[in-house]
C-alpha cells in the first residue's frame, strides 16, 4: 500500500484506488456532525489531513495547487468535544459480510486510539458492513482488547454483535453515535 496515496498494486500489476472508500459513511458522519453543531449538541470534525504544498499556479485570480505531498500519517478522522469531554474516532467501510479487516486500519491510528484512551479521551471506531446495511459502534478498550489478545487479521462480525453497538440510521441525526456514548458512559441523555 501507498500509504497515505491509497493505491495499492494488484497480483496482476495493476493499480486498485482505495481513496474514497469509506465515503459514504464519512457523508453521513459529516451530516450528522454537522446536525450536532447546528443544535449545539457537540463539536466534533473530521481532522484535515496534513499536506506540503510545494507548486502552486496562479490563473484568472485564483491558486491552483499542482504539487503537494503528505507531511506525515494523518492520526484518525474526527475528533472534538462533547459535553465536556473529548472523543476522537475513526471511521471504516468493508465490503466484507463477516469480518472486519485490520488492515483497513494503520498501526499509527491504532496507537492514536490507545493514547487517547490512556489520557482520558472517549476514543472508538464507526465501521459500516456495506453489504449488511448495519453500522457499529467499537469502543476504543474493546478494540485495543482484541488487537492485543487475538492474533487474526480481522474482526468477526460476531465481535461487533456481541461487543460493539449498532447504529441505526435516522432522518436526524444520521448516525445518532453519540446517544450510544451516553449509553455507555452513563452521559446527560444516557
Amino acid at each position: 500500500m501507498d500509504y497515505p496515496k491509497g493505491i495499492k498494486r494488484s497480483t496482476n500489476g495493476n493499480y486498485i484506488r482505495f481513496d474514497n472508500r469509506g465515503m459514504g459513511l464519512e457523508s453521513d458522519i459529516n451530516i450528522t456532525n454537522q446536525y450536532y453543531i447546528d443544535n449545539n449538541i457537540a463539536f466534533i470534525y473530521k481532522k484535515p489531513t496534513p499536506i506540503q504544498v510545494t507548486k502552486v499556479d496562479y490563473k484568472n485570480n485564483s491558486m491552483i495547487i499542482k504539487e503537494g505531498f503528505f507531511k506525515e500519517p494523518s492520526t484518525t478522522d474526527y475528533n472534538g468535544l462533547y459535553d465536556g469531554l473529548y472523543i476522537d474516532f475513526e471511521a471504516k467501510e468493508t465490503t466484507s459480510k463477516t469480518s472486519f479487516p485490520l488492515s483497513n486500519i494503520h498501526k499509527h491510528q491504532i496507537n492514536h486510539i490507545r493514547n487517547v484512551i490512556n489520557h482520558g479521551g472517549i476514543g472508538f471506531l464507526i465501521v459500516r458492513f456495506t453489504h449488511l446495511n448495519k453500522n457499529y459502534i467499537l469502543m476504543g478498550k474493546d478494540f485495543i482488547d482484541y488487537i492485543d489478545n487475538n492474533d487474526r487479521k480481522s474482526i468477526p462480525l460476531e465481535f461487533f454483535n456481541s461487543n460493539g453497538y449498532l447504529i441505526e440510521i435516522s432522518y436526524m441525526p444520521r448516525l445518532n453515535y453519540l446517544k450510544i456514548i451516553d449509553n455507555i458512559i452513563g452521559g446527560k441523555n444516557g
